[in-house]
């Protein structure tokens, strides 16, 4: 006889659910049956009980790959909501100075709570580049992962970084900007601290073309392939930043990226929006992948990615929230819709991106684009990262996933993360979200009344 799955503790709160030699989840409209054994898929589909077996009823739910967010700024919690109407060197240049004075505990508490919205939203592995570090303090590295392994999620770490600042002919003040030793020197410590291959990824990540000198990025690209780890940066977000590029080095910032040998299937690139053809059929060769950030790329009207030629030419497309400064949101999936929809309008064709298309985008895509093999896909062999999602209202729908997609926003039932509960019942396991929601609302009041 199969045992239950206790999703209460005593106390009624959903903070645990036990699951021993194996768990099935049961019932699930879309794609049945899933049995997980030591944190992996080991069965899809119609999956015969057996003694031991805890189950997990999900009659008439949805069940996916847990979602893959591959673009985040967890630390711009903070300043959810500011510098709206403005196109993006303009909301930078409002911001950094207030971002100049965030402490190590101001970018923890911005984490808890980024981290804890994306778990709700069915999101199981998180990418945040991070590439503000005050007084050059490195322990706000320390402090992101520390609520990575509160909140449960996987973590790809960006190591981000600035060195060009206003003296130099960069977009940010010098005081928010480090030295290239100093930030090469702090990276190979975060790697050596915090890189474990499975739960947290380290990624070097310079900022941006307007950020940082060419000397970061190449010296970057070097220590990052020395180590095996991936490489990641904002490109082709606006035409501000072509500007910039064509009049500091006469070239286009994708030029400018395969001089720099960030060309290859060891880079993904945030946005990826200003890109002309030969340039997609060069990093569709290289399998460069894009980071698609379609809500935030509407908000400060940066452009709408081309996602469909950048997939048939092979590059892989991941979705990304960005920072809630610019997409006030926070959650991923609502991006899954809005990139549909951002694909159908840059088009004009009601074709041009499906419901399974961007629910692709959203999962295996993301993992191609961080280089993950065993995320991603409902398979035997993958890692049990899993979002159930509440299918209640969808029934009237014939495709569940057309449904999941097209129908309202919706926030995951439950969510695992290597078959270990993270999100039970609606409720996110690892901390109180509410609490942590109301702390960081204070320290952003100070933070402003003090900017």
């Amino acid at each position: 006889m199969c045992g239950s799955w206790s999703t209460r503790s005593p106390a009624g709160r959903p903070d645990r659910l036990v699951a021993m030699s194996r768990l099935v989840i049961r019932g699930a409209r879309h794609p049945g049956d899933i049995a997980v054994e030591d944190g992996r898929i080991s069965a899809v589909g119609p999956v015969e009980a057996q003694p031991g077996d805890h189950v997990l009823r999900c009659d008439g739910d949805i069940v996916t790959a847990g979602l893959v967010n591959t673009h985040h700024h967890l630390y711009q919690w903070m300043t959810r909501g500011r510098a709206d109407g403005c196109n993006l060197f303009d909301w930078l240049v409002h911001l950094y100075p207030v971002w100049g004075r965030l402490s190590v505990d101001d970018v923890r508490a911005a984490a808890m709570v980024g981290l804890g919205e994306l778990a709700a939203t069915g999101c199981t592995t998180a990418s945040d580049h991070h590439y503000l570090v005050p007084r050059g303090d490195d322990e706000v590295f320390d402090a992101i992962v520390d609520a990575a392994g509160t909140v449960g999620l996987r973590l790809h770490l960006s190591r981000g970084s600035m060195d060009l600042g206003e003296s130099r002919g960069g977009l940010p003040p010098d005081h928010v900007v480090e030295d290239r030793d100093a930030i090469l020197a702090s990276t190979e410590s975060v790697i050596a601290r915090h890189h474990d291959g499975e739960m947290v990824h380290v990624v070097v990540a310079p900022c941006s073309p307007f950020s940082v000198t060419p000397e970061l990025m190449v010296e970057s690209a070097d220590l990052a392939r020395r180590h095996g780890l991936r490489l990641h940066t904002h490109l082709c977000e606006t035409v501000e930043e072509q500007a910039h590029c064509l009049e500091r080095f006469g070239r286009r910032p994708v030029e400018m990226l395969e001089d720099w040998g960030w060309v290859g299937d060891d880079v993904w690139l945030a946005h990826g929006i200003h890109i002309d053809d030969d340039e997609i059929a060069m990093l569709g060769r290289a399998g460069t992948g894009i980071a698609h950030c379609p809500s935030s790329n509407a908000r400060i009207a940066a452009g709408m990615c081309r996602v469909t030629d950048l997939r048939a030419a092979g590059c892989p497309v991941g979705l990304g929230v960005d920072g809630v400064a610019s997409n006030e949101v926070g959650g991923l999936f609502p991006e899954i819709r809005q990139a549909l929809y951002t694909a159908r309008l840059r088009e004009m064709r009601p074709d041009a991106l499906m419901p399974a298309d961007v629910l692709e985008i959203a999962t295996s895509g993301g993992a191609r684009c961080l280089g993950l093999d065993d995320v991603g896909r409902l398979a035997p062999g993958q890692r049990a990262d899993l979002a159930v999602w509440p299918g209640d209202d969808l029934a009237d729908v014939q495709d569940p996933l057309a449904g999941l997609v097209l129908g309202p926003d919706r926030r995951a039932r439950h969510v695992l993360v290597g078959g270990r509960p993270v999100v039970v019942d609606g409720e996110v396991v690892g901390i109180d979200l509410a609490g942590a929601h109301r702390d960081l609302a204070e320290r952003s009041r100070r933070l402003w009344d003090g900017a």
